[in-house]
């Protein structure tokens, strides 16, 4: 289901993405062939990398489905349907960059990219959520723990993989960019309607959750190889992404709370 938008709230949504492609085309811009350190990749490192690695680029490569679910919902309102073409666009590079790692360093063969790619179209990624303000805040979230994902692998790395500490800095800083846009955007939902944003996101709060366990074969085995390596479970959700996010919209535990409905006797 589509949320009817104001004129002057597609107005104040496509400037926002206006500024967004804006400060993307002067400072965040890269390549996939010209800024990696390709020569510099580590065939040494820890496999156990490598195969997150691998899962975060599984997930990137559900991305005909992200388009295809998401855009037909939002394509009359030019800025929402704008950034999915733009954000389709950055997470194509994402899946390209990651994909090229695991080939350049030798830990996965040609075949075997082959082998999980044509996996990943045996399954389809469907919409969780059928509210288009959900849907922002869904995004919201889930791009900030993107984000953290990249940061936290990169940190486990250590260093160790210069061209995989490229790769890890360029995509974290795109996820930020990302998670900034739609907390932009679920901010001016909240003025134009404050209580029915507020049930959304109670409702995308309380049944929030990373999509590998869902999309993948082997997700909870994947899911769990990323706890073990501390880059990303519930306590890095709840500090690092659901506080800070009501933090920076200016929201309370309070304001998640369900309202009381009081009828007279």
């Amino acid at each position: 289901m589509s949320a009817t938008e104001s004129p002057e709230m597609q107005r104040k949504i496509y400037a926002a993405y206006r500024d967004y492609f804006d400060k993307a085309e002067r400072k965040r811009r890269w390549n996939v062939a010209e800024d990696i350190p390709w020569d510099k990749c580590n065939n040494a490192i820890d496999p156990a990398i490598a195969d997150v690695v691998q899962t975060f680029c599984m997930i990137e490569l559900f991305l005909p489905d992200y388009l295809a679910k998401q855009i037909p919902d939002v394509r009359a309102n030019k800025g929402r349907a704008w950034m999915l073409a733009n954000w389709g666009y950055e997470e194509s590079k994402h899946s390209m960059v990651l994909e090229e790692w695991l080939r350049r360093s030798g830990h996965r063969t040609e075949k075997q990219i082959e082998d999980f790619s044509e996996a990943v179209t045996d399954r389809e990624w469907n919409l969780k959520y059928h509210n288009s303000t959900a849907a922002v805040i869904y995004t919201m979230m889930q791009e900030l723990a993107t984000q953290l994902n990249y940061r936290n692998l990169r940190r486990v790395a250590g260093g160790k993989d210069p061209a995989l500490d490229k790769i890890l800095e360029l995509v974290s800083i795109d996820e930020a960019a990302h998670a900034q846009f739609f907390r932009n955007l679920t901010s001016i939902y909240l003025e134009e309607d404050r209580a029915g944003t507020l049930e959304q996101f109670r409702l995308v709060a309380n049944t929030f959750g990373m999509p590998a366990n869902d999309l993948l074969a082997d997700g909870r085995e994947r899911v769990e190889a990323v706890k073990s390596l501390k880059i990303f479970d519930e306590q890095v959700y709840f500090a690092e992404v659901y506080m800070p996010i009501l933090q920076r919209l200016g929201l309370t535990k309070a304001d998640l709370r369900p309202k009381k409905v009081f009828r007279a006797a």
